[in-house]
């Protein structure tokens, strides 16, 4: 529904300003910009083992010293199942020490599903870092036949840091020294051979017939004098040493760090494409005759739902279907007074036909919702629905539960947040009246919706309510329902974003589409790709029903792929409204939102417009890009490129090869020109051994949007007009 444009726009800046004083600090530093997700990440039960010094809050530091594991936070981080994410820890043990770690993934049952092998990367700071994932991606939905499996994988999972002594690589060292040096070799030789036999019986290895034998023989080879000390040496140091080294070490000292625990969510809750449409206006025709715009229904919208699908969309979103009130209801604009036809706000939810649990007439009945959620089940599309706490005065509740609503002196309702309110076809309910009550009428209505094939919901200005009484309203609607997701749509200060986040919001929209320059957007990226994305997922919408930014108004074809671009790749989950692929950029004057705007009127669309814009191929491509690249899957592995020119923003997402289903590596290098309107060029810096790449050797990149490929350094000049390509979504070769 549209508000008072002014009071929106004040809540942007203010949010705007806090948001940017929160990341400057951040972004102005080197390594914010060059590396800006090592991120940090959750988790960890663990079961200890006889030769395991656990570390427990309790028992204190093991042998060696484990802490400031990350992510911090003081709630359970939350990842899809599958999703790449980040943990690190610091390091301490005496000086002189050779140190290893591993990140220790487990599943809710305590079953160790992936151990990876920890790198340094600082140091200074012994500070270690890995990536994992908590078992593996999968688009599995509800209503299909391999969810069952997926259920199964879902709930807290842990991440232990192990670490320990690492005398291998202590003595590897030390004997390489003593070996060039040609100094007391013959003591480094034997102590190598004594470590190699101990090695070879230890327990804690895990090692098979063949491996022991393996190490046993390089021992007799390491005391056999008759052999040049060269021979001698290699026999310890050959190609299966040192893969066993790097699988089953010897390890001194284990010790394993706090476990931290995370959430672990359902396909869908972090990498996620929307479509939003009105059913009543798919399949509208206008009726010249009678004056008037017949509305579509729930049969005709199929064609909004194979729209979707063909558009590579996951996820269609609907405004409430329910019926809609008479009192005040409010005309094309949003104006004061209705015309006979006007159809009025469908979120002024409730007439005489029912509440929010029934069906408008005009679109249809709950048989209808039932087949339409069938139909984008078939086309593999998820159904939302937004749920709007706003109701009409003739909402049959009200009639019921008077109290609902506050009331002006007069006794006519009253807005809580604003007695003074003119507008007379939606109040809020007023949770403080009656908060069980509403809070049960609230999940009835909603698990009438998830009965009829609805697997998520969109809440509509959740922060107009209590953050606690969505608490109540989502955990109780998961408890009967543990598939069903909610998006806020939480255009509000942080404060409250952060609040719904942890009252269950599985995602949550955001001021991306304010976001322009490219400082802006920077700063944004990696507020969105950062530990906040361990509790709050933003999704980015270009544009919505009710949005219409003075970037999107001015800068025209090249405007909506620039930012449909950013938004597809800048994080997992994003979307758009219905009519994005026929570039609608036309506002209210002095507003920032759609003239003749969907929410008080029917749309007539002329589809067959779509081709000469290019957007919605544009759509389609970005959608198959994603889903072919395991690396747009997650929020904790982006990271902010150097570009020379102040037009021209680059990022990279990188998952390694261990956390992808064809043990590949996957890049992808995204570059945009932020301007609509004129050619920039600009030099690309990156650094290759970042991404596992050969420093200072040439690769080859392949631009997923037009097919043709490039060779790329540390340096890599790019020339982007908007009359030709907006932007590059490169992929590595390797």
């Amino acid at each position: 529904m549209s508000e008072d444009t002014k009071t929106r726009q004040t809540a942007a800046t203010t949010t705007a300003t806090t948001a940017s004083t929160k990341t400057a600090s951040s972004t102005r530093t080197a390594a914010t910009r060059k590396r800006t997700t090592r991120r940090k990440t959750a988790a960890a039960t663990a079961k200890t083992s006889a030769a395991t010094s656990a570390r427990t809050a309790a028992a204190g530091f093991g042998r060696i010293a484990i802490y400031d594991t990350t992510p911090h936070g003081e709630t359970s981080a939350r990842v899809e199942l599958g999703e790449q994410f980040h943990v690190s820890a610091q390091l301490a043990a005496e000086q002189g020490l050779t140190l290893a770690a591993a990140a220790v993934v487990r599943n809710p049952r305590g079953k160790e599903t992936q151990r990876r092998t920890m790198t340094c990367t600082n140091p200074g700071l012994s500070r270690w870092e890995a990536d994992v994932q908590a078992g593996e991606p999968s688009d599995a939905r509800p209503w299909q036949s391999g969810w069952s499996a997926v259920k199964r994988q879902l709930g807290d999972w842990t991440v232990s840091i192990e670490a320990w002594l690492d005398p291998y690589a202590a003595w590897l060292e030390q004997a390489r020294k003593a070996v060039d040096a040609r100094e007391d070799v013959e003591n480094a030789l034997d102590e190598g051979a004594t470590l190699l036999r101990r090695w070879a019986s230890t327990r804690d290895a895990h090692l098979a017939a063949g491996e022991r034998s393996t190490l046993k023989k390089a021992a007799d080879t390491l005391d056999d004098r008759k052999l040049s000390v060269a021979d001698r040496f290699t026999a310890a140091t050959n190609d299966d040493v040192t893969a066993l080294h790097e699988a089953k070490p010897l390890r001194d000292g284990v010790s394993e760090g706090e476990p931290r625990m995370f959430h672990v969510e359902r396909p869908g809750s972090s990498f996620t494409a929307w479509y939003d449409f009105f059913p009543r206006s798919e399949g509208a025709v206008d009726d010249d005759a009678a004056g008037f715009t017949r509305p579509g229904t729930l049969a005709t919208a199929v064609s909004g739902l194979e729209r979707a699908a063909a558009e590579g969309f996951d996820t269609v979103c609907l405004p409430p279907i329910s019926p809609i009130g008479m009192t005040g209801r409010r005309g094309r604009n949003g104006v004061a007074h209705a015309g006979v036809h006007d159809p009025g706000s469908p979120y002024a939810v409730g007439s005489a036909d029912g509440a929010a649990d029934s069906v408008d007439p005009s679109l249809g009945t709950m048989d209808d919702v039932r087949a339409f959620t069938a139909k984008a089940h078939d086309l593999g599309l998820e159904v939302a629905l937004d749920v709007s706490l706003f109701v009409s005065p003739d909402n049959p509740w009200i009639a019921e539960h008077p109290q609902w609503v506050r009331r002006k002196a007069d006794g006519t309702p009253a807005d809580p947040l604003d007695p003074q309110s003119e507008r007379e076809d939606m109040i809020p309910l007023d949770f403080d009246a009656d908060p069980d009550g509403i809070v049960k009428a609230i999940v009835h209505t909603l698990d009438v919706w998830v009965k009829a094939g609805v697997t998520a919901f969109r809440a509509v200005e959740p922060y107009r309510w209590p953050a606690q009484a969505w608490q109540r309203i989502i955990e109780q609607t998961r408890h009967a329902h543990p598939e069903v997701l909610f998006l806020a749509e939480s255009f509000t200060a942080p404060a409250m974003m952060g609040a719904l986040s942890r009252a269950g919001f599985t995602q949550s929209d955001c001021y991306f589409p304010w976001r322009n320059t490219k400082r802006e957007l920077e700063e944004y990226l990696f507020e969105a790709n950062s530990d906040a994305a361990y509790t709050q997922h933003d999704t980015f919408w270009p544009a919505t029903h009710r949005i219409l930014t003075d970037y999107l108004r001015d800068n025209g074809i090249a405007g909506y792929a620039i930012r449909a671009v950013l938004a597809a790749m800048g994080v997992p989950s994003w979307g758009i409204a219905s009519g994005y692929e026929l570039v609608e950029n036309k506002q209210q004057p002095g507003t920032q939102a759609p003239e003749n705007p969907e929410e008080y009127e029917i749309r007539v669309r002329d589809w067959s417009e779509a081709d000469k814009y290019g957007t919605a191929k544009l759509l389609t491509s970005l959608n198959a890009i994603r889903r072919r690249h395991p690396a747009a899957r997650s929020y904790h592995n982006l990271t902010i490129l150097d570009s020379s020119d102040a037009n021209i923003l680059a990022f990279a997402r990188h998952t390694p090869a261990e956390l992808t289903a064809d043990g590949k590596p996957d890049t992808l290098i995204v570059v945009v020109n932020l301007d609509g309107h004129e050619a920039h060029q600009s030099m690309i810096r990156l650094d290759p051994a970042a991404f596992g790449l050969p420093a200072g050797e040439p690769f080859t990149v392949a631009d997923e949007l037009t097919g043709r490929t490039f060779t790329w350094t540390n340096d890599n000049y790019v020339s982007l007009a908007p009359w030709a390509d907006v932007a590059h979504v490169l992929s590595v070769k390797r």
